[in-house]
């Protein structure tokens, strides 16, 4: 695992409650319109069909209470700049629970029903518990207001899956997807460590990376800018290096400014 950085961002808790909170409402109130053809569409997603990824919607949602109401963790064991480099192991585990919730909502009634009782008991849970009380997250245990910046993750890639899929349009909340931007460009950092390469995300994020000379005045000789939800694609392996360059949704400019072998860094 990439050690964390020295220095790790600070995302405000009650913004992250808030966006968190406001993306499950735009999920919910798209649920509330899915039709039983929309549900049998194919995602880019492997095997996947809307069905699978509309309950693995779902789960994420329901991760927040079953973490919350599950006992305490007598220590921290995850950093949240160590999360995205955490996951990929538990893929089978989350695939396997992500088809038991759909075998459990076989319908778009049933599978909207579901996510509203979820999203409930979250609302309930984060009003009575604490932003740094640790909860048992799948990847070991972390801070709840951390746990919460990765379910902006999660919510906001995921209902762009869902929009590319079923060809619909749920909004995506501001500050989710700044903070979703912000801790992937983080992780690249983690990742690639240095001041060679500086990757704009603007208007929410600029990260520098990669081993070499460090730019300290003037034009980066090396800049990498794009916006954020290619980046979140291309951080996630929705869209690869190559075929974002060609379709100009990426700038890149300099000898260093390839992050092809460095992409994705969450599957």
């Amino acid at each position: 695992m990439p050690p964390a950085q020295k220095r790790t961002r600070r995302y405000d808790p009650a913004k992250t409650r808030a966006a968190v909170l406001a993306q499950i409402d735009h999920v919910r109130e798209a649920f509330r319109a899915l039709t039983p053809e929309q549900l049998a569409l194919p995602t880019h997603l492997g095997d996947w069909t809307v069905h699978e990824l509309a309950a693995h919607l779902t789960m994420v949602v329901g991760t927040i209470s079953r973490n919350i109401e599950g006992p305490t963790p007598l220590k921290q064991e995850l950093a949240l700049l160590e999360w995205p480099f955490a996951t990929a192991e538990h893929a089978g585990d989350i695939s396997e629970d992500t088809k038991g919730i759909a075998a459990s909502a076989p319908d778009p009634g049933a599978l909207s029903a579901l996510l509203d009782r979820t999203a409930a008991r979250v609302v309930e849970l984060l009003a009575a518990t604490p932003d740094d009380r640790l909860v048992a997250a799948r990847p070991g245990a972390m801070r709840l207001d951390d746990f919460l910046v990765s379910r902006t993750v999660e919510l906001t890639v995921h209902t762009d899956d869902l929009n590319r899929a079923a060809s619909l349009a749920v909004p995506l909340d501001r500050q989710a997807l700044a903070a979703c931007t912000r801790l992937l460009a983080d992780a690249l950092a983690v990742k690639a460590p240095g001041g060679s390469v500086e990757v704009r995300i603007p208007p929410f994020a600029v990260v520098q990376c990669v081993e070499g000379p460090r730019h300290t005045r003037g034009t980066p000789p090396n800049v990498v800018e794009t916006d954020p939800l290619t980046w979140i694609r291309l951080a996630t392996g929705r869209l690869g290096w190559a075929e974002a360059r060609a379709e100009a949704k990426v700038g890149a400019s300099g000898e260093r400014a390839d992050l092809a072998q460095l992409l994705p860094l969450l599957g």
